[in-house]
């Protein structure tokens, strides 16, 4: 067995990117993941290179004065809100830095402008759809085994981080507000009662598979439960037991997904109960979501981001204006009435349906959508048809852009690009790569997901 690699009484001095704990040893950067400044810990090494180790703490000497009790029971365990031993006060302080120092290291950025981050009014709570997952192999305790009683491992929450096959059971989640954990529970308590059986994911078998809940800030919700089995009588009495009892739950869909992934966006769902979609505003458009819609998860903070986004297009209503990575067309349909034309270039056609239906629905007649990888579409044939950019917004995956769109706005050269991000890393990479033709004006931070890592930016850039 290969000896575990320990460094002794490391002392956290900085934060870098994800939030991890950054420190020094015999020459190498060390990234300690779950601590902060002023943290004193003896560190598992995970992965060691030539420059720098990656590890994770065994052991506490001293504990920075920064942390705090996480408020969640199932802190650690659940891995969804791993900053929860920080203050939301300091979380926004080490993002806002990570983003400076990210911009700077990366992108070779100096004196850059960027502003204070925009906090998320609700810390917790603040997320519109959750998706749980059931199982038959629920995390048990030490304290359960030790006390060799027959144990009931069906359970409904999240998945463990590191184990695809281990859920822990949610009692209490601080991620959506109410209904939410009244439903989740509601629906594990009768599946246990009635003896449903809960999807086992090694010997592929089981009933229930997947609870998804969409609550919008026009209070309506969506549920979607996903199947293993197709038993349509246990299907049934459960959904009619919860529509029951939550007289507010607008629309019920159920899908049968017999395959090896979760993922339900190739299968046919069932329309059960309510209406098709709900409704979520942002500013002056509705959105309607459907169950297979894309769609910003916290509704709060995104009007606050398109707000930013046009002040940074700065439109006039003369205009023509390329949305690249639209997704249903949200960030498009928000900055119509300022553009003479706004066409949307998206990868995942439903989300085009989507947001083709919702430009209709809105009565907005100056936004196109079309359907395919960006950086196959957006290239000078497809802008001399459809006229040349004069502001283009880019929202990219945590990947970023690929080097082909890079190339097309570089040859294309808009006066403005607004890049959204989500990883300030590749926003850095690729700042730096438009440099050539482009000045960083000023960048927003803004968060998105209190008690995350995740950090959103917006950047202004200027065509030299």
């Amino acid at each position: 067995m290969r000896k575990k690699k320990i460094l002794a009484n490391i002392e956290i001095k900085d934060i870098a990117n994800e939030c991890k704990g950054l420190a020094h040893h015999d020459g190498q950067v060390v990234f300690v993941e779950s601590t902060i400044p002023g943290d004193v810990v003896d560190v598992l090494i995970s992965k060691k290179k030539s420059d720098y180790i990656i590890g994770k703490p065994i052991k506490f000497s001293t504990f920075s004065k920064e942390r705090q009790e996480p408020f969640c029971e199932h802190f650690e365990l659940c891995g969804g809100c791993k900053l929860q031993y920080i203050g939301y006060e300091q979380q926004l302080k080490y993002k806002q830095h990570i983003v400076e120092n990210t911009l700077e290291r990366i992108g070779k950025l100096k004196d850059l402008k960027v502003l204070p981050i925009l906090a998320c009014e609700d810390a917790t709570y603040y997320r519109n759809k959750l998706e749980f997952t059931f199982t038959n192999r629920r995390w048990i305790t030490r304290e359960e085994i030790d006390e060799k009683k027959d144990i009931n491992r069906n359970a409904l929450g999240f998945h463990i981080p590191g184990f695809f096959d281990k859920v822990v059971d949610i009692k209490k989640c601080y991620l959506q507000k109410d209904p939410s954990n009244d439903i989740r529970l509601f629906v594990n308590q009768y599946a246990l009662k009635n003896k449903l059986s809960y999807f086992d994911l090694i010997d592929k078998k089981g009933l229930l598979r997947n609870l998804t809940i969409r609550i919008t800030n026009q209070d309506e919700i969506m549920l979607i439960l996903s199947c293993f089995e197709n038993d349509k009588k246990e299907i049934k009495d459960l959904l009619d037991a919860t529509i029951k009892k939550f007289k507010l739950i607008t629309s019920v869909y159920y899908v049968i997904n017999s395959k090896a992934n979760d993922s339900i966006f190739d299968l046919p769902l069932v329309h059960y109960f309510g209406k098709e979609k709900v409704i979520e505003k942002i500013g002056a458009i509705s959105y309607e979501i459907g169950p297979k819609s894309f769609f910003q998860t916290n509704s709060k903070q995104a009007e606050k981001m398109f707000e930013v986004l046009k002040k940074y297009a700065g439109l006039t209503g003369e205009e023509v204006v390329y949305d690249l990575y639209s997704g249903l067309g949200s960030i498009t349909l928000f900055l119509a009435e300022q553009s003479k034309k706004i066409i949307g270039v998206e990868e995942v056609e439903a989300a085009t349906v989507d947001a083709q239906h919702n430009a209709k629905n809105n009565n907005i007649n100056n936004a196109i959508f079309f359907t395919g990888r960006v950086e196959k579409i957006f290239d000078p044939a497809f802008m001399k048809t459809h006229g040349h950019p004069d502001v283009v917004i880019a929202d990219p995956p945590r990947a970023g852009m690929h080097k082909d769109v890079i190339s097309a706005l570089l040859n294309a050269k808009p006066k403005k690009i607004v890049y959204v991000s989500c990883n300030p890393a590749t926003l850095a990479r690729d700042v730096n790569l438009l440099s050539e033709k482009y000045i960083v004006e000023e960048v927003q931070p803004l968060d998105m997901f209190p008690q995350t890592h995740h950090i959103e930016n917006i950047a202004l850039l200027l065509l030299r």
